[in-house]
């Protein structure tokens, strides 16, 4: 079908006032024409967002960890499936409200650059080949391969935006053309050409000097032209206005709304296109120019099968919300998202051990959802999950995330210590939730906007660590985080180290799976765990001078890529392209294959995940 000749045939009819009404994100019905109002806001990032009942996914940086394409495009359908029916409903019942759309505003494919970002937890990691290929199989999931889209994905933020969070209003990056092409438009231009993503989000910083949501250089040159991307380009919330307000390329919101469509940007999440009738009356902007914008808004809506009779995803029923084979799923993509950093032998623990599990993150909601997130009808803490395979496990809480309790509150430190002192063993939980980074986050832990100051654990919870480890009983660290920690001193005295990347809604079951020894671990780092704050360079600078593994001069702690099994695997590579893995045992186990480049440069350039059993030996062609 050609949806743009529909698009094209529809807006003929319309009004210049009509074409601009369609071009704000709430766009309201045109009733002599039967067009409905749509909301075009929602969001997906790791699961139906915002829009009450879901099957939550791990957060997305723990989705990378997983290095399984096969199974991220499982999630992806899953989640897709879950929106389409809850938007089918929403229909029937006659409205589809911010949220309730079939528009997604995900997913976030930024580079994770530096782990003092407070968003970098929505991101595929630091790596552009992890981030390209893993996003390329987000959007397929999503989109579907039917007759119609079955919602749209949206790439974002376009482009070069990973920080610092308080000042990315206005802010500038100067960057070279070569670093931008490279690595911070690299995996934009590759889901473009593999996945054709329905649209792409503007950032809400400029890049040498030109903003992107009114850049030229970016929307017109890279966008258009070099990476070929035919679909619509929308602002990140109330992005155009920033124009005048942060910028100061433009003097009021109407010049800012013109200079942005004329740049290339369609669709507004935000209402300073409101003022385009404004803009439209001064001459600031043609009625070619708003032809061009509307026809590729309604081109999208008509693959989407806004205005058909026949759409296969129409028939998706409202009992696909959070059923039991997307539950199965989910557990399944926890456990391969949680990483085995360090296991001196002492996993997989025995259920008949006297287990103390201490710390803030053990039973808190909070760690396992992330940020962008729906609510799951079943939530499964790491304490929880532990004492459905342990019946003699004793908890303390141990502190709270950041700060010393006041004389009148309770005291949990003392309790931990005589929990920890009676254990056979200590699954110690530390770390920091969604409230301690993130976007719009402000607190006593982050900057203002969501970052983290320091990658450093809070005080309070090292005292805690500093105290149990003084016991010498055996512990299993279990680090809680969307983002680097710095683990450098539990590397040296814990038995055992693992990270939890924000799990999801069934995070706690999916960690006691691998702790006794139900599954293997198979997750990988997507990131670089740094050793401490010396080793980040000035957070402001967008040189790849020192940043991640492709340009790091340090010595990590655990590197990207990091990640052990309970298996003894081993790779023989008979050149670049070509490896056999031998599973000599144990346990059968998934496993990823990295391929990366030869030479003094090591870069990513490939991978595969794979079962293979006890025994087995596998030959893999890159």
């Amino acid at each position: 079908m050609d949806f743009k000749k529909m698009a094209e045939a529809l807006v003929a009819k319309m009004t210049v006032e009509e074409k601009l009404s369609q071009m704000n994100y709430n766009a309201p019905a045109i009733e002599r024409l039967g067009i409905p109002a749509y909301n075009w806001w929602s969001e997906c990032l790791h699961g139906a967002a915002r829009n009450g009942t879901a099957t939550v996914f791990p957060q997305s940086i723990g989705l990378a960890a997983s290095f399984n394409m096969e199974r991220m495009r499982e999630v992806a359908c899953a989640i897709s499936d879950e929106i389409r029916a809850k938007y089918n409903e929403n229909k029937k019942q006659g409205f589809t409200e911010i949220y309730q759309g079939i528009t997604m505003c995900s997913p976030n494919i930024n580079l994770f650059r530096d782990p003092r970002w407070g968003r970098g937890q929505e991101t595929y990691g630091e790596d552009p080949v992890l981030t390209g290929m893993m996003a390329t199989e987000y959007v397929k999931g999503l989109q579907g391969e039917g007759k119609y889209r079955k919602v749209d994905a949206t790439l974002k933020h376009y482009a070069v935006h990973s920080g610092p969070e308080a000042d990315r209003r206005g802010f500038n990056v100067d960057i070279s053309e070569q670093e931008m092409l490279s690595y911070y438009l690299y995996a934009f231009e590759y889901c473009i050409k593999h996945a054709d993503p329905s649209a792409v989000m503007c950032a809400y910083n400029a890049v040498n000097g030109e903003p992107c949501v009114a850049s030229p250089t970016l929307l017109g040159h890279y966008l258009r032209e070099r990476f070929g991307f035919g679909g619509y380009v929308e602002s990140d919330a109330n992005g155009v206005e920033y124009l005048n307000r942060y910028h100061k390329v433009t003097s009021t919101v109407a010049e800012s709304a013109a200079l942005s469509v004329k740049n290339g940007c369609d669709l507004c999440i935000g209402d300073a296109y409101l003022e385009l009738p404004k803009a439209y009356a001064e001459g600031l902007i043609s009625e070619e120019v708003i032809d061009a914008a509307v026809i590729r808004l309604f081109t999208a809506r008509f693959r989407l099968g806004m205005f058909a009779d026949d759409c296969e995803y129409d028939r998706i029923p409202f009992e696909a919300v959070d059923c039991e084979k997307h539950q199965k799923l989910n557990l399944d993509m926890a456990r391969e998202s949680i990483v085995l950093l360090k296991n001196d032998g002492i996993l997989p623990l025995s259920a008949d051990k006297k287990i103390a599990v201490i710390g803030p993150c053990a039973a808190d909601e909070a760690p396992l959802y992330g940020n962008y997130n729906g609510r799951a009808s079943e939530t499964v803490t790491l304490l929880r999950g532990i004492k459905e395979k342990c019946k003699n496990v004793m908890y303390a809480k141990g502190s709270e995330y950041l700060c010393e309790p006041r004389p009148y509150e309770e005291r949990t430190e003392s309790e931990a210590i005589a929990v920890a002192s009676r254990a056979d063993v200590i699954v110690l939980c530390l770390g920091i939730s969604p409230a301690m980074e993130g976007e719009e986050v402000d607190g006593d832990y982050g900057t203002e906007g969501g970052d983290k100051r320091s990658i450093e654990l809070p005080a309070v919870q090292m005292k805690l660590f500093e105290k149990i480890a003084a016991l010498g009983k055996p512990i299993v660290y279990v680090s809680v985080s969307g983002s680097c920690l710095a683990l450098k001193k539990q590397d040296a005295c814990c038995g055992a180290v693992l990270q939890c990347f924000y799990p999801g809604a069934l995070g706690g079951r999916a960690l006691a799976d691998i702790l006794f020894g139900e599954c293997s671990p198979s997750a990988r780092l997507p990131v670089t765990f740094y050793a401490s704050d010396a080793d980040l360079p000035d957070f402001r600078d967008y040189s790849m001078e020192n940043r991640t593994y492709l340009r790091f001069k340090g010595t990590p702690v655990y590197p990207f890529g990091h990640g052990l099994t309970y298996s003894d695997v081993k790779e023989h590579w008979e050149n670049e392209s070509t490896v056999t893995v031998e599973n000599r045992g144990p346990y059968d186990t998934y496993y990823s294959v990295l391929r990366f480049s030869e030479g003094p440069s090591r870069a990513l350039r490939d991978f595969k995940k794979i079962f293979i059993r006890n025994g087995e030996s596998v030959k893999i062609q890159f």
